[in-house]
């Protein structure tokens, strides 16, 4: 569970409509150097070690289109006081983002719906390459905790993952802990430098016992753990990652992941504990099959 917020990469607006059906529709044209790509791995990995490659984490499409996606979700609340909560997360890509290429995010918002706490929101976003191919598809929840004059509308997606290839592997269980300073690493690799994630006064204030981890770098960490341990390290044959968000991780406690593959290692599903109970929930990463010859199929 975290807080989105937005991003300080450099973002260029192209659009910016409204329909009554669908809320606020906006695009943005996006890149990430070699050295972002690098930096925000370099800060996933604090407890791995170096990548095997360079290639981008596939939550480096979440990483283009947080900004985008931050201000198309505030614009619903029109001007009405409201924190955004992240409840949850599917990406789907076809290849890691390259260094340097321009990124056109796309976002909608596929629906609203009224809940107790306030309104729960599902917003799409796709990434189009400078030759045209739409390599990654993310479909964010997210909770306005306070906002109630939101009509209802559309449909929020079930985000079930997808069924495992034949029988179930041994699980396993690696306890990573995250630390202050990795928590500050991650803010600044990513550009999501909210307060609650710095600052232990306004994570206080925001009903949080001290900092808290951004649920987006728990993510990131499966992601390189499950390819380092059932990818060889090819963090490219990541093609989709979703999972959802249930409490938050502060530092300094342990975080437990349970991964559960599939016997084809094309599925696997995982789990995050800390000793206050589950984190991430329901979460699953699917593989690409290896490339012969150590070719590339992206």
């Amino acid at each position: 569970m975290t807080t989105l917020t937005t991003s300080t990469t450099a973002t260029t607006d192209t659009t910016a409509t409204t329909t009554a059906t669908s809320g606020p529709v906006r695009s943005a044209e996006r890149t990430a150097s070699a050295q972002e790509i690098a930096a925000y791995r370099t800060a996933v990995r604090v407890a791995l070690g170096a990548p095997a490659s360079g290639d981008a984490s596939p939550v480096h499409t979440f990483v283009l289109g947080h900004t985008v996606a931050d201000r198309t979700v505030r614009a619903l609340t029109a001007g009405e006081e409201a924190s955004v909560v992240h409840l949850g997360q599917d990406i789907r890509l076809e290849r890691p983002v390259r260094a340097g290429e321009r990124v056109t995010v796309a976002l909608d918002v596929l629906g609203a719906r009224r809940e107790p706490r306030g309104t729960r929101v599902a917003v799409r976003t796709r990434l189009t390459g400078a030759d045209g191919d739409t390599f990654a598809e993310l479909v964010t929840s997210a909770l306005l905790v306070g906002a109630k004059g939101i009509e209802p509308f559309g449909a929020i997606p079930a985000g079930s993952p997808p069924a495992p290839a034949g029988p179930v592997g041994e699980a396993d269980t690696v306890t990573h802990e995250l630390t202050p300073d990795s928590i500050r690493g991650y803010a600044h690799a990513s550009g999501d430098l909210n307060p609650i994630h710095l600052d232990a006064d306004a994570a206080c204030a925001a009903g949080f016992e001290t900092v808290i981890a951004h649920g987006m770098s728990v993510i990131a960490l499966v992601c390189e753990d499950i390819a380092d341990r059932y990818a060889d390290g090819d963090i490219a044959r990541v093609r989709a990652v979703g999972g959802r968000f249930s409490a938050p991780v502060p530092p300094g406690v342990a975080l437990d992941v349970t991964l559960q593959p599939d016997a084809e290692l094309r599925t696997v599903r995982f789990t995050c504990r800390t000793p206050a109970g589950p984190a991430v929930k329901s979460g699953w990463v699917e593989l690409a099959p290896p490339v012969p010859d150590g070719g590339r199929d992206d």
